[in-house]
């Protein structure tokens, strides 16, 4: 049944887009009969209702297409340059979709989805780009569509890819910036950072000043979100808290380190409120859960991938462990729940409770928050598409995204 469930939701307009490590040469095998498979499809995703218990081969078609989709999208990057890809987001900005990354050659890329084109490239970071983000504070204050990034050069840059010109540059950092996100409240004004530095800073994006440094973590800070929602504790929301951020009483930060801890932070005490032990190794990813996920849980949860290959699940409330799943071989670089929703016979939209993990053992795996038990699902990145020139090379996953295709 979990397999149906998820193999029928990739089947309904979601794309996991996932970047392999791609030093190498990729052959399409699809490439000569690709379009005829996307024709096929597309016109089944919008005119067929399809079936939790469709047939296998149909689920077959789907996961190929889907890969097909991404194999496409990058075949060019792929073919051209030697790289390590180490982040991606997506956008959708007036009515077209973008994707952008970042790489080990210190650029930072953007994509248009519906043209399959490389249409910007930067190039004025001097080391790694580690993190990307599409920017909604320049999109909501001017129309401007603009990206983030972080790199190992210190800095914190932003880029005008409709204009072609860099717009902002924050320094501060003492060490490489790994990662970053921008608040969902008040349209995206503020950017949080994580450095090798050890430390946690909160940015003004109006301003391009740092509003305060969170110090705690004993080694690099590897990942950084926002809360999507505020505690109950919460004052008037119009009102500064006391660092000057405007809208933020109420939201936190976490964090996850090579000290192998998750932090969070409150934005308007500055103060740590809890840190979660349990991973062995390095924190690689954390993620706030959310309501909008469809199940209320979901609000009170954080999700980490780790070196030590395990996904852990943690109640916020009780500052306590829920779930820990095990099954993938090498370390986990990103996680992510998923919009995944299933309608039941009586028309009943059910959450499905999945979140999904991508790991350099080349896969992108699928569990159930509900059960510790074996992963719902897995997708190879050699599944079908993708194959390299030589026993030698090998895919690996750094980052994943889900994006609506159709």
């Amino acid at each position: 049944m979990g397999n149906s469930i998820i193999k029928k939701d990739i089947s309904r307009k979601l794309l996991i887009v996932s970047l392999f490590q791609s030093f190498i040469q990729l052959v399409v095998l699809l490439y000569f009969f690709g379009d005829e498979i996307k024709i096929i499809i597309q016109h089944w995703v919008r005119k067929l209702n399809i079936k939790l218990g469709w047939i296998h081969d149909f689920d077959k078609l789907i996961v190929n297409y889907v890969t097909f989709f991404l194999i496409q999208l990058f075949k060019e990057f792929c073919w051209t340059y030697q790289t390590y890809i180490w982040s991606i987001d997506h956008s959708t900005l007036n009515g077209g979709q973008f994707i952008c990354s970042g790489s080990s050659d210190k650029t930072v890329r953007v994509w248009n989805i519906n043209t399959n084109k490389l249409i910007r490239l930067f190039n004025r970071h001097s080391n790694c780009v580690y993190c990307v983000k599409f920017s909604p504070y320049h999109y909501y204050k001017n129309r401007c569509s603009v990206i983030c990034s972080s790199s190992a050069d210190k800095t914190i840059r932003f880029w005008d890819f409709k204009n072609n010109r860099q717009l902002q540059v924050f320094n501060g950092h003492t060490s490489a910036v790994c990662g970053i996100e921008l608040s969902q409240f008040n349209n995206g004004r503020y950017l949080c950072s994580g450095s090798a530095d050890n430390t946690v800073c909160i940015w003004d994006i109006e301003t391009s000043n740092p509003l305060h440094v969170f110090n705690g973590h004993k080694k690099c800070v590897r990942c950084v979100d926002i809360s999507p929602l505020q505690s109950n504790n919460t004052s008037n929301d119009n009102e500064n808290n006391s660092i000057g951020v405007i809208g933020g009483n109420g939201y936190t930060i976490c964090s996850g380190s090579f000290d192998t801890t998750i932090r969070i932070w409150d934005i308007e005490t500055t103060k740590q409120l809890i840190a979660f032990n349990g991973h062995k190794y390095a924190v690689k990813s954390v993620k706030y859960g959310s309501n909008e996920l469809g199940n209320i849980c979901c609000a009170n949860t954080i999700l980490s991938g780790s070196n030590d290959k395990s996904i852990r699940l943690w109640d916020i409330r009780s500052g306590q462990q829920i779930q820990i799943f095990n099954g993938h071989t090498s370390d986990v670089n990103d996680v992510a729940y998923s919009p995944f929703f299933v309608k039941s016979r009586n028309g009943t939209v059910i959450n499905s409770n999945v979140i999904c993990s991508g790991s350099l053992d080349n896969t992108i795996r699928f569990w159930d928050i509900r059960s510790s038990k074996k992963e719902l699902y897995v997708i190879k990145g050699g599944y079908g598409v993708l194959f390299a020139f030589g026993d030698e090379y090998i895919s690996m996953m750094y980052s994943l995204k889900f994006i609506k295709i159709l």
